[in-house]
């Protein structure tokens, strides 16, 4: 019955992440808005990791339930896991190693989607019947797009990312950290899947608050642990970092050849694999990180929005890359698909001495996969309470936390495709709203960095040169779409 059901899904996910779908969409969005925004992922960098992570606060901003950094965290919690880890040696192994090539590109059009989802998050906000504050694609697309289409849209995301909450923010998690458990400390599965479950209810009942306080401090320090030890093996390993760019920029546009337990690549493969596994990594386009954006205290949109384009940043252009070339310079990517799920962890155990390898990737992919678990699973209780009230999230929490454990023992090929389809319907609705809502988010845009270009303002500052302009923060910060108290 699993093998009629992988063959099933894989049928959709070809069709799904082929040339002629979400490919062209999510690279034509990102290229588009790219252009509309004036490059804003590259002239507005520097800014926008200032904020992130030297500034953290917007003082004086009002709203919000967790701060800028918190909510970068919460963000990069739910995208800096087994993606980092797992997915890229999956998409090597599958596509060759111009898939990184691939995924470097989608990252970097992607940080003007990221940008762009974040920005129409807290400008159209709302707070939900407990007080707290609820934004994402659930409310922006209904919000932003008038009549039915827009609801449509806004439905369609809430579907989309409460089944993709099962699949890339769990059951993918899950798996990847069992598999690894086995192979480095010989957990069994069940052990690993029971003692997840438990961890990640008991975080959960605390909401986001208590999700924020937790990646706010998890999230530092596991993405230093884990690059440091990837920087180490490139730096034994210097020699070979001329020859796999120069391996990963030719297989990309030639496809590869089967060499070892690799099987060969079309482009077309590369592409594919590169680009799905790509968003799965960073998110970018689906509109998950939004949710998260959403709840952070700031003074103006546009403020938020580059602080979430760093999530990208970081997320493929240093994490990505370090497990990339680490894979590609130990030579262990031609061990082909049928490994991905340990390629990393033994790429690391080659690159370093004794078991140091193993232990780090296993203790890092654990670290990793746990804070997507919990970023994820608040990106899905939005969804259930704007669809079902707040009445539906003790429910939504402890189904969440079982299939916590359910994950870990459930085949990996099934579990990447499941996950990649979730990922593909969440992001056609965003990416559809995204496209329609871009002179909104160009022209505020615009307005705001003419007044403070370096975006150093203060409050009172934002709030003078905002005055009678639309989008100023507090025009809409206490606006809500009607809905039904359903506590």
């Amino acid at each position: 019955m699993l093998e009629t059901l992988d063959s099933v899904l894989s049928a959709i996910d070809k069709v799904l992440w082929g040339p002629f779908i979400l490919i062209p969409l999510l690279l034509g969005t990102g290229l588009y808005l790219t252009i509309r925004l004036g490059g804003i992922q590259l002239t507005k960098l520097f800014q926008a990791l200032r904020l992130a992570f030297f500034t953290r606060k917007d003082e004086g901003a009002q709203g919000g339930d967790i701060s800028q950094f918190q909510a970068l965290t919460t963000a990069m919690a739910a995208t800096v896991g087994t993606g980092n880890i797992v997915g890229v040696a999956t998409a090597i192994g599958t596509g060759g190693p111009g898939s990184l090539f691939w995924m470097w590109i989608t990252a970097i059009f992607g940080m003007a989607s990221k940008y762009s989802e974040a920005f129409l998050a807290v400008r159209f906000r709302t707070t939900d019947a407990k007080g707290e504050i609820s934004g994402g694609p659930q409310y922006y697309l209904q919000r932003g797009i008038r009549g039915g289409f827009g609801k449509f849209l806004a439905l369609f995301f809430c579907v989309a990312a409460i089944i993709a909450s099962f699949g890339i923010g769990n059951t993918t998690q899950g798996n990847s950290i069992s598999v690894n458990m086995v192979d480095s400390f010989h957990v069994p599965e069940w052990i690993t899947g029971l003692v997840l479950a438990v961890l990640t209810l008991l975080v959960l009942v605390g909401g986001i608050k208590s999700i924020g306080r937790v990646t706010s401090n998890l999230v530092p320090i596991m993405i230093v642990f884990y690059v440091v030890g990837a920087i180490y093996i490139l730096c034994v390993n210097v020699g070979g970092i001329p020859e796999a760019f120069a391996t990963i920029f030719e297989s990309a546009f030639t496809g590869h050849a089967a060499v070892g337990g690799f099987l060969g690549s079309t482009i077309i493969l590369a592409v594919q694999m590169g680009v799905a596994r790509g968003i799965f990594s960073n998110e970018s386009g689906m509109g998950s990180a939004a949710i998260a954006a959403a709840a952070a205290q700031t003074t103006h949109p546009v403020r938020q929005g580059l602080v979430s384009m760093t999530q990208t940043f970081i997320d493929t252009i240093i994490v990505v890359t370090c497990t990339g070339l680490v894979i590609i310079t130990t030579g262990q990517w031609t061990a082909g698909a049928d490994a991905a799920g340990t390629m990393t962890s033994r790429a690391f155990s080659t690159g370093l001495p004794g078991s140091w390898g193993g232990w780090i990737v296993t203790i890092g992919l654990v670290l990793f996969a746990y804070s997507t678990i919990l970023g994820w699973a608040y990106y899905g209780e939005r969804c259930i309470e704007r669809l079902f009230g707040r009445r539906g999230v003790p429910a939504y929490r402890v189904l969440f936390s079982v299939i916590v454990y359910v994950g870990c023992t459930v085949p990996l090929s099934l579990v990447w495709t499941f996950a990649d389809i979730a990922n593909g319907l969440m992001a056609i609705p965003n990416l559809i709203g995204l496209l329609i809502l871009s002179g909104l988010i160009a022209r505020e845009t615009r307005h705001y960095l003419r007044n403070d270009p370096s975006v150093t303002a203060d409050k009172d500052e934002v709030d003078e040169f905002m005055k009678g302009h639309p989008g100023a923060i507090d025009t809409y910060e206490t606006q809500s779409i009607p809905q039904v108290d359903r506590r």
